[in-house]
Order: C-alpha cells, then structure tokens, then sequence
C-alpha cells in the first residue's frame, strides 16, 4: 500500500472517530438544560404601585330633601355651574306657609292675653296694697284681705302661665318658619351640577331609618380633582401622603397627568365579613394639572412612585428564586408572573404563601449554574436590587420559568443563543 493510500486511511479514521465523539458530546448537550441568561447591572431603580380608580371633585354635595313635598319649581338643569346662594328649585309650601301663619297668629293671641294679664296683674296689686293698709288699721276683716292677697297671687301666676305658653309659640313658630324655608332650595356651595335625579312635578321624599330619601342632586367643587383610587392590601405598606403618582386617564388616551398622595385610608373599603375577595385600601391622589372639562367618575390608573434608588446593582426579577436553606431545590418567585404579567407582584405573593426564607440567583461560571444567594432590597418594575451575593458584569440564569423551577446548584446548562431562538 501506498504511503499515500496509508495517510488518507489514516486520516479518515481520525475523522470517523472525531466524528463519533463529536457527536456523542453533541447528543451530551442536548441533554442539557438550554436557558437564556442576563448580565447583574448597576440601574436607577424606582418602585411603583399600580392602582385603578375613578375621578372625583375633591368637595362634593348630595342634596337630599329635608322635607317632603312636590317640586313645583326646578330652576336648573345637569352641567350648570352654580354660585353658591343660588336658587335650585322650590317645593311645594301651601301646607307649610298654612302651618306658619298659624302658629304666629297663636303667638299674636298670646301676646294680647300676655297685655291683658298685665293689666289684671297691676289692678289686683293696687287692690291688695289698699286692703293690705285697711287691715292693718282695723278697718276691714280678715277674711277680705285674704281675698285680696289670693287674687294678687292668682294674678301674678296667671302672666306667669302667658309668658310660658308665648315661649312655646315662639318656638313652635321658629320651627313653622325654618320647615316653611327648606322648601326653597339655594345652593350650598360654588360649583358644577354633576348630577340631576329629579324633574319638576316629582315628589321629593325625605330619608327614614329604612329609606335614604331623595338625592336631589350632586354638586361638585371641580376647582380640586383628585383620583380616588383602590390600592391592593400588600402595596398599601409602601404609599404615604407626598408620594409622587403618574395618572392615565382612559378618556384622555396618550397623555400623562402629575399627582401627589393627600390621602392614605386606615380601614379597607370592601371588607365584607365572610368575603372571599381581594382586600382593597382607598388612596386619594390629587390631580395637579387637569385638563379642562375633565368629569367626575371617569375611570384612572395611577403609578405611585414609592421608592427610588440610582445606581445600584440589580438583576432581573425573572431570573430570583426562593428557596429553603435545609431544601436544595430551589422554588422560583415568578410561578404566576409568566400568565399574570406581574412579576413583582407574584414575589411577594410567593414570599408570603410559601415561607421561603433564602432568595438568590444562578450564576453561570463555565457553563455550570452555581446558586449564589442575594439579599434583596428596592423592587423596580422589571429588576430589583441585589444588595449582596452577586457583582456587576456576572451572568447569570434568568430563564426559562420551566427550567428554573427544576434547576438545582450544580447543573451543566448551555446558553441559548438569540438568534437560535428565533430560528426556533
């Protein structure tokens, strides 16, 4: 044979081995776990909570009726704009205006008899003074000056009597005159007419412990418009009065409007006893700059901004895990966030329900995924601080969700690259 002959061979089972192994250690890799990876980065992180709500004037009348009767008199209509004193409606008033011309008439009889037992009182005291000096002069009985005294005395009660029941009729004549003028209603306050409930020739009913009454109307005071928004109990921690808030308002798509936190509630708003339902916080955000003819009740979503941070070392959310210390087997954070799309939302979540009490990431060192555990601190919408555990310019595992609930420390991955994803 040939030298030339014993080389080619030679050579072709260099390459039939190589070949071999090749494709051994590639049947190897496709074995291993393929994930995607990030870089741990220093980033200016801000913390938000994200909240919905409605719009609403800061100050608010609902006019209910304080007396029953017909409205013969609506003087305006919904989206007035109204000083405050000026005329709303007017309800019927024959009855009441009957009822208080009485009750002053039976005060102006009072006050005459009041005259009348005067004069009686001044006589019988004469009288009793003049039987008083006959007496005692032995001109006349005993039993006459009696007769003076019991009369003088009987007088005396009698203006006594007059005076209480004027008192009475005074006050009942009071209450004639203020039930007679809530017939005429005049705006308590300066503002907008946001609602209307009732037309002319309705009857207004007055509330009872099982009837509210009429809501006549809802005036509003749209000179401060503040969102009134529904914080979720595991947020409401970290919302104070001052924080900052970015509001998007649906009727007004595209733009961005400033806000500042007036109002932080102590006692949930739908804490139904028995209720199965996620527990909610009223927030009050004023609105700084409103855009003009903005409305009451038109819905809002409000990030508030509670936490900033510039410049400190953080890794995506997706890529944190929790795990127990005596449990090798890492849990992670994000079990939810992948259908929810909150992956900050579903760490706290996961912390509280599941108890874990060591989080950390996987850092790759030459193609091996080594668990490093992180102390954590401010959570941003797409990172959190990594306070310990890892550095700057580390990769690290940040995912798929699939492999990184099974990965264990130790493991041999390889790295998925971008473009074979996409080929994927």
């Amino acid at each position: 044979m040939k030298r030339r002959t014993k080389w080619i061979l030679g050579a072709g089972v260099i390459l039939l081995v190589g070949g071999g192994a090749a494709a051994r250690l590639g049947n190897k890799d496709r074995d291993l776990p393929r994930v995607t990876t990030g870089k741990v980065a220093k980033k200016d992180l801000v913390s938000r909570v994200t909240c919905n709500g409605k719009v609403q004037a800061r100050k608010k009348v609902e006019l209910s009726a304080q007396i029953a009767g017909q409205i013969i008199n609506l003087a305006v209509r919904e989206g007035d704009s109204l000083k405050k004193g000026d005329f709303l409606m007017q309800i019927d008033r024959v009855t009441l205006q009957a009822n208080a011309d009485s009750s002053k008439a039976a005060l102006a009889a009072l006050l005459s008899d009041r005259d009348a037992a005067k004069a009686n009182l001044e006589r019988d005291r004469l009288e009793y003074e003049r039987a008083s000096t006959s007496y005692r002069g032995g001109v006349i009985a005993e039993l006459d000056f009696q007769r003076a005294k019991a009369a003088y005395d009987a007088s005396q009660a009698n203006l006594q009597s007059v005076e209480n029941r004027i008192e009475q009729a005074r006050a009942t004549f009071a209450g004639a005159r203020d039930t007679l003028s809530k017939t005429t209603i005049m705006a308590p306050i300066a503002g907008l007419i946001t609602r209307l409930n009732v037309e002319e020739g309705e009857v207004a009913i007055i509330g009872t412990m099982n009837n509210p009454g009429t809501v006549l109307m809802t005036i509003s005071d749209l000179s401060v418009i503040e969102a009134v928004m529904d914080v979720d109990e595991t947020d409401i921690p970290q919302v104070i009065v001052g924080q900052k808030a970015t509001l998007l308002i649906d009727a007004y798509p595209g733009k961005a409007f400033d806000g500042v936190v007036t109002e932080v509630g102590s006692s949930p708003v739908n804490a139904a006893a028995g209720s199965t339902a996620g527990i909610d916080f009223e927030v009050k955000i004023r609105i700084e700059n409103p855009p003009a003819g903005l409305k009451p009740g038109l819905s809002v979503t409000a990030d508030i901004a509670t936490g900033h941070r510039d410049g400190v070392v953080a890794v995506p959310l997706q890529a944190l895990v929790l795990r127990d210390r005596d449990n090798p087997e890492p849990a992670p954070v994000t079990e939810e966030a992948e259908k929810a799309g909150s992956a900050k939302k579903m760490r706290a979540t996961a912390v509280e329900s599941r108890s874990r009490d060591q989080e950390g990431v996987f850092v790759l060192q030459g193609g091996v995924a080594k668990f490093s555990p992180v102390k954590t601190g401010l959570t941003g919408d797409l990172d959190i601080e990594a306070a310990s555990g890892v550095k700057e310019g580390q990769e690290i595992v940040t995912g798929p969700f699939r492999i990184l609930r099974t990965l264990k420390d130790g493991d041999r991955v390889v790295v998925e690259k971008p473009e074979a994803k996409k080929k994927a």
